[in-house]
């Protein structure tokens, strides 16, 4: 699709510049219009002018912002109003300084309502695909109360938090990943390249050959002659599996094996324990109320039978029970866990222990995830020397039971 480098000036009458994706210049034009701006100028980009570089920052204007960003704005709105500068003017000043073209829009649109009299939270509450919920309420709570750049900052240490973990997480599930694809490349290499070469040596003497050399060299003839098959039947197979655990059956049946799976599903369980309390917690020292802050953290759960179980705690407690019963309940939370929220609520500092308890499963997730990639390197070691020296066992063999026949 053309890229058009555009200039306009915005209905506030900043001028601002970008690179836009459209099938023609009339199309970018009116996409431009229909977002409330004055064209000034629409210029085409060809393909070969553009350097990869350019390619890049094209790219990056197209794609909304990212949780990184949505976290130095908030880090940057605070250091602000704490600084005396009004919402107004602060929106403005970040926005001028925002290098990606759709934030920076975001941001002016939310200036707009701002000036129009309309309270952040509700600007904010326009654009739910770059601001959570959680997010949304923290800052209304704080509206009422009066703490808006504490507030701020609460929601930027939450946002940083969750992002370290979100990377720790990956990181650990990245690992075992690029592992697992060097021993299958590593496998197809030897059975590809190396048992061929071996072909014309054991020709005619399948007899004498053990059975480990036998099904490998069928092995490898198979995947000589074959090896598109399997490279299609392995994508399609990854495909089919994406596309199933998209579907709801699919969704809950992965959610539940991903809490049953051997190593990692310690890492899984600290992981959703930890991002339900903070953010329960979050929201109760905010002063959101309870029935909002119970389905919110059910939202962001990240894992369909927490969100069941965050849900269920929400009918409860709508229904005038209190919140430890239907934990006490389920497995899904230690007992320990419901033992000191049914004492928080008792005591009324249900907001303090929350947070102390989840700032306890924050430290045993990095320290599982430690463990678990530990762990993954001597498993993976192990599972590629098995297969390695079992395929290098296959080759030996006869070479031994050859010898021996001819002397």
């Amino acid at each position: 699709m053309p890229h058009y480098r555009y200039e306009f000036r915005s209905s506030a009458g900043q001028v601002s510049t970008g690179v836009l994706a459209a099938p023609n210049a009339m199309a970018a034009a009116q996409t431009l219009r229909g977002q409330g701006h004055k064209v000034l100028s629409l210029t085409p980009i060809t393909a070969g002018a553009q350097s990869f570089g350019q390619r890049l920052r094209a790219m990056n204007q197209t794609t909304g912002p990212s949780q990184r960003d949505i976290l130095n704005f908030t880090s940057q709105l605070a250091v602000m109003i704490r600084a005396g500068i009004s919402l107004r003017a602060a929106l403005e000043g970040i926005a001028d300084q925002c290098e990606n073209p759709r934030f920076k829009d975001i941001l002016l649109r939310i200036k707009q309502d701002v000036e129009a009299g309309k309270p952040f939270s509700d600007a904010l509450a326009k654009h739910p695909k770059q601001f959570s919920p959680l997010y949304i309420n923290m800052v209304r709570a704080s509206e009422v109360s009066g703490s808006f750049s504490t507030m701020l900052d609460r929601v930027a240490t939450y946002l940083a938090q969750w992002i370290e973990t979100r990377a720790m997480v990956i990181g650990a599930m990245i690992y075992p990943a690029v592992i697992g694809i060097l021993a299958i490349s590593v496998t197809i290499f030897l059975l590809t390249f190396v048992l061929p070469r071996f072909a014309s040596v054991f020709a005619g003497k399948e007899a004498a050959m053990p059975w480990p050399t036998v099904f490998l060299m069928n092995l490898s003839a198979f995947m000589v002659q074959w090896w598109w098959a399997v490279l299609l039947g392995g994508f399609v197979g990854i495909i089919l599996f994406w596309m199933f655990i998209k579907t709801e059956p699919g969704a809950w049946w992965w959610d539940s094996t991903k809490l049953k799976f051997p190593i990692f599903k310690r890492m899984f369980r600290a992981l959703y324990i930890s991002r339900s309390l903070h953010t329960m917690g979050e929201l109760v020292n905010a002063g959101v109320p309870m029935l909002d802050t119970l389905a919110i953290t059910g939202d962001i759960a990240g894992n369909r039978l927490y969100r069941r179980l965050w849900h269920q705690v929400y009918g409860s407690v709508k229904g005038g029970k209190k919140i430890a019963q239907p934990l006490s309940k389920s497995r899904l939370l230690p007992r320990s866990v419901v033992q000191m929220v049914s004492a928080g609520e008792e005591s009324g500092k249900l907001g303090e222990v929350l947070s102390e308890v989840s700032g306890f499963y924050s430290k045993q997730l990095r320290e599982v995830i430690k463990t678990v990639t530990s762990m993954i390197e001597p498993i993976m070691i192990v599972l590629m020397g098995s297969v390695v020296g079992f395929i290098a066992m296959a080759i030996i063999l006869p070479i031994f039971k050859l010898s021996t026949l001819v002397k």
